[in-house]
C-alpha cells in the first residue's frame, strides 16, 4: 500500500513535534487557557500499527516522559512496553513482515543519521542492525511473502548517496542490492521484492524514472521529467506482473494525474486526475496491486473510490466520526484497517476497522485532554495576489471574539515545496486560544495546486513567494479582520527564513518576527547542505539560485545583508545538530542584530536538529514564545506549564 507524503506529516503533528505571553484579564467570551503540555507536550497514544498477522496492535506512549513503543493483544488489556528509549523518543517505526520484530529508526541529537533497531517480541532483545557512525538509513520496503527480510538504503559507502542493502532480521546480516551510481535520489521494488525501478536526477534540474527487467539486467529510461514537469510528478510502483508502471505525472497537463504505463510500448492510460490539484493520496491493493482509491487535496482531502469492492467500507468508515480520515495500515489478510481522522477542533481519534463486520472499534485520541477544552474552527479562505494568482489558505479565529481588529499571526509553513492543511494543527489553536488569528498560506511555490503554481515560486524567495504573505495580510487587513498595527510573522524551516525576511525586507508591516531553524544567507545555506542532497543539487539552484553564479542575487534575498532594514522585535530558535539549517544560519544573523542593538532573544537547544522533538524543548520554546508574542501583541500567556500528574508508566486506557 501506497500512502501520499501527507501521512508522515500528519504524523508527526500528532506526535507533538516542535517544528514548531502578558496575560490581561479573560473577558466572559474567552475560553480557559489551553496548557501549552496538552498542545505541545507528548501525546498520550498515537500512532496504531497492527501486526501482519493481525493478534497484535502496536502504538507510541510515553514512558516517563518519552515515547516508545508499546504492545497488546488484539482485543486483550496485556499492553507492555517494549522498547527502550531514555532520550529522544521513538517516533518512526513499523512491524517487520515476520509479525515478531518492532523495527525503529532513531537518531542522535536530531542529526538525521538514523539508525536501524529491531525488537524481537519472543526474546525481548534489542538489536542494531546498522551500528555505522555518520550513516543515514532509509527505510525502502518490506514485503509479506518474505517476512524475515527487510530492503533498507544506506549512505555507508558514500556519504552523498544511498544503496539498497538487503537485510535478513535472524542473522542480521547485510547483502548489497543495488548500488548507486551518484544520480539516483529513490527505489522501486516489484512484488518479488527485487530493486526494478529508480527516479533519477538530471543535471538540469529535471528527474527520470529507469526500469530494469531483473537486477541482473541494464537499466532503461522509461520516462524524462524536466524541472517544470518534474515539480510535481514521480513514480509510485509497478503493477503486479511487473508489466507496468504507476506514476504521478504532469507532462502536458497542469496538475499531475494517477497513470498507468505500459513498460514495453510506454502506453499512458489516465487512472485519475484533477485540472488544479494534484494527486495526493493512493491506495493500492496488497496483493493485486490494484488502485483501490485516490485522493486530491483541495480545501479539504477528498478521496476517489476506483475500487467497487471498498465503496462499503469507506461510506462505513465515514460514519465513525467527523473530519477527514485517513485508512494507513493493515493486515495482510485484508479484514483489519487502522484509520484515523483529522479534524479541526478536535484530538484525532484511532479505530480499528472490521472490513466483514463493517464495523469501527475506538481505540483512542492521541491527547484526549483537548476535549476538555474549547477549539477554534479552521476555516479555508482565498484571496488574489498582486500578480493575479488565487491563492488559498486557512484562517483560525480566537473562540468567542468578534472576528474584527483583532491580533494576527501569520504562520508561514515550512517546505517550501509543501502545503499547510485542513485539520488539528496544535500552533493554530494555540494561537486562538491566546487570543490571536492565526493566518496559514499555501504562497506560490507551494504543492498540491499543479505545477503551474508550483513553478511560479522558482528563484522567487524573499520575492513573489513573499509578496504573497503580505498580500495575505493586506487581505485580512481590508477585510477588517486584523489590526494593522498587531501583525507578527511565525515560522519553521522555510518559515523562519520568512519570518527573517518580514523583518528585513518589509518591518514596517509586522510588529515582531519568531523563527525556526530558519536560513538567513542563502549562500551558505546551500554550501552547508547534507552532502544526501547533492543529488538534488541542480534542482536547488534552478528553484533558488546558484551561489556560485548568482551570488548577488542571492544575496538580495538573504536577511543577513539587510539587517539594517530590521527596526522590530526577533525570537529566534535553532537546534545545534540541524544538518538541514546548520546553527551558523542562526548565529550569523543573532550576532549582526546584537551588533545594531535590536531587541531578540536568541534559543539554542544543544540535543535538537530541525524542529524540536524533545517535548521539554517544545514546551520551553513556546513558553518563549508565547511570553514574547503577548508582549508584542498583547495576547494571553500561561505562566507556568501545568505540572502533570500522569504516571507516564503506565498508558491511560
Amino acid at each position: 500500500m501506497r500512502y501520499s507524503k501527507s501521512v508522515w506529516v500528519l504524523t508527526l503533528v500528532l506526535l507533538g513535534t516542535g517544528m514548531l505571553f502578558l496575560a490581561g484579564s479573560s473577558s466572559a467570551t474567552e475560553h480557559e487557557l489551553i496548557p501549552r503540555e496538552v498542545l505541545f507536550g507528548n501525546p498520550v497514544k498515537t500512532a496504531p500499527m497492527i501486526s501482519p498477522d493481525g493478534k497484535l496492535l502496536a502504538y507510541l506512549a510515553p514512558v516517563e516522559n518519552v515515547l516508545n513503543v508499546w504492545v497488546r493483544t488484539v482485543g486483550g488489556e496485556d499492553d507492555r512496553v517494549v522498547t527502550k528509549d531514555d532520550n529522544r523518543g521513538i517516533r518512526i517505526y513499523f512491524w517487520a513482515a515476520d509479525s515478531k520484530h518492532i523495527m525503529y529508526l532513531q537518531d542522535v541529537g536530531g542529526n538525521e543519521n538514523w539508525r536501524l533497531y529491531g525488537v524481537n517480541l519472543e526474546t525481548n532483545e534489542t538489536k542494531d542492525y546498522t551500528p555505522f557512525d555518520d550513516v543515514q538509513v532509509r527505510i525502502i520496503n518490506r514485503n509479506k511473502h518474505f517476512p524475515n527480510e527487510l530492503l533498507i538504503a544506506m549512505n555507508k559507502e558514500n556519504p552523498k548517496v544511498h544503496d539498497v542493502y538487503h537485510l535478513d532480521l535472524t542473522s542480521g546480516k547485510l547483502k548489497l542490492a543495488a548500488k548507486n551510481p551518484g544520480n539516483i535520489i529513490g527505489w522501486i521494488t516489484d512484488r518479488n521484492f527485487k530493486v526494478r525501478g529508480a527516479m533519477v536526477a538530471g543535471p538540469d534540474g529535471g528527474f527520470n524514472t529507469i526500469v530494469r527487467e531483473s537486477e541482473e539486467a541494464e537499466w532503461k529510461t522509461i520516462v524524462t521529467w524536466n524541472l517544470e514537469d518534474g515539480a510535481n510528478s514521480s513514480p509510485i510502483g509497478f503493477s503486479k506482473e511487473g508489466e507496468c508502471i504507476y506514476l504521478e505525472d504532469s507532462r502536458g497537463v497542469n496538475a499531475s494525474r494517477l497513470v498507468k504505463m505500459e513498460i514495453g510500448t510506454k502506453d499512458i492510460e489516465v487512472i485519475a486526475e484533477d485540472p488544479q490539484y494534484d494527486v495526493n493520496q493512493v491506495m493500492i491493493h496488497p496483493d493485486t496491486y490494484q488502485i483501490q482509491a485516490v485522493s486530491f487535496y483541495r480545501a479539504r482531502n477528498e478521496w476517489t473510490i476506483l475500487d467497487e469492492s471498498i465503496r462499503d467500507d469507506f461510506q462505513a468508515i465515514a460514519k465513525l466520526d467527523q473530519g477527514d480520515f485517513f485508512v494507513y495500515n493493515r493486515d495482510n489478510a485484508n479484514n483489519t484497517w487502522l484509520v484515523g481522522f483529522m479534524k479541526d477542533s478536535g484530538p484525532v481519534p484511532f479505530y480499528a476497522f472490521d472490513r466483514k463486520a463493517k464495523k469501527g472499534i475506538f481505540l483512542f485520541d492521541h491527547q484526549p485532554d483537548l476535549n476538555n477544552y474549547t477549539l477554534a474552527p479552521m476555516e479555508p479562505v482565498s484571496f488574489t495576489s498582486r500578480d493575479g494568482l488565487t491563492i488559498h489558505g486557512y484562517i483560525t479565529y480566537p473562540p468567542g471574539k468578534d472576528k474584527t481588529n483583532l491580533p494576527l499571526v501569520l504562520n508561514v509553513h515550512g517546505g517550501p515545496w509543501a502545503r499547510d492543511g485542513w485539520g488539528y494543527h496544535p500552533e493554530a489553536q494555540w494561537l486562538a486560544n491566546r487570543g490571536y488569528v492565526c493566518l496559514q498560506v499555501n504562497f506560490r511555490g507551494s504543492t498540491g495546486y499543479g505545477k503551474e503554481f508550483l513553478n511560479a515560486g522558482n528563484k522567487e524567495w524573499g520575492g513573489k513567494m513573499h509578496h504573497d504573505l503580505v498580500d495575505a495580510v493586506t487581505w485580512a487587513v481590508d477585510q477588517g479582520i486584523a489590526d494593522p498595527n498587531r501583525i507578527a510573522i511565525f515560522g519553521w524551516s522555510y518559515g523562519g527564513y520568512a519570518a527573517l525576511v518580514g523583518a528585513t525586507f518589509t518591518p514596517e508591516l509586522f510588529c515582531c518576527a519568531v523563527d525556526g531553524v530558519g536560513i538567513s544567507n542563502l549562500i551558505t545555506w546551500i554550501k552547508t547542505i547534507p552532502p544526501y542532497w547533492s543529488t538534488s543539487l541542480a534542482t536547488l539552484y534552478k528553484r533558488v539560485g546558484n551561489p556560485d553564479t548568482e551570488e548577488e542575487f542571492l544575496k538580495s534575498r538573504s536577511p543577513l545583508f539587510r539587517v539594517d532594514e530590521i527596526k522590530i522585535p526577533i525570537l529566534i530558535a535553532q537546534g545545534a545538530n540541524d544538518p538541514r539549517v546548520k546553527q551558523a544560519e542562526s548565529e550569523q544573523i543573532v550576532e549582526a542584530i546584537k551588533k545594531k542593538g535590536i531587541e531578540y532573544e536568541y534559543l539554542l537547544f544543544p540535543d535538537e536538529g530541525h524542529g524540536f522533538v524533545k517535548p521539554e524543548n517544545s514546551l520551553k520554546f513556546y513558553a518563549a514564545a508565547e511570553k514574547f508574542l503577548a508582549k508584542h501583541l498583547g495576547g494571553r500567556y500561561e505562566e507556568s506549564s501545568l505540572v502533570s500528574s500522569r504516571d507516564f508508566n503506565t498508558p491511560p486506557n
